[in-house]
């Protein structure tokens, strides 16, 4: 079972995690990562401007084709019973769910992989745009070298 969505409201991780889980009989593993709206510090560990807000853009025709091509590498290559992918767009406040992924294997090792497989694509190579709103505005963020560092360990 695969399950990748792109959702314009918020969304509650629980309420997908369970009946995902719940559909995959049998499994030896389930592992979920959900990342939030980060408040406080900017991207950078110097910078000290508040975060208030996140802001995510797309580009429709190619974003939900790649987070499909994706879900269908991750169950491949981790030999999945089942991926759920969920992944907001637009504004966000602190706090608030960006992104849902949960992986079902007969071994965990599958499961954590899978995800972390994800998780390190979604952050370095798609189709988003993030910015974040300070107190002086609205900054673009990209993604960092240790984000691309983290997917370039998936080709070797």
């Amino acid at each position: 079972m695969k399950d990748v969505r792109l959702l314009t409201e918020m969304f509650i991780p629980g309420a997908l995690v369970g009946p995902f889980t719940q559909a995959h009989p049998g499994l030896g593993g389930v592992c979920t990562f959900v990342g939030e709206v980060r408040g406080g510090e900017g991207q950078d560990a110097k910078d000290d401007w508040g975060v208030e807000a996140l802001e995510l853009s797309h580009y429709e025709p190619l974003t939900l084709p790649t987070m499909e091509t994706l879900a269908d590498s991750a169950i491949e290559r981790f030999d999945l019973m089942g991926l759920l992918m969920v992944h907001r767009v637009g504004k966000m406040r602190v706090g608030e769910p960006i992104v849902c992924v949960s992986a079902a294997a007969r071994h965990r090792r599958g499961a954590i992989d899978a995800v972390d497989f994800c998780m390190d694509h979604l952050k370095a190579a798609a189709w988003f745009w993030k910015r974040e709103k300070r107190a002086d505005g609205w900054h673009w963020i990209e993604p960092r070298s240790d984000d691309y560092a983290d997917l370039a360990r998936w080709s070797e």
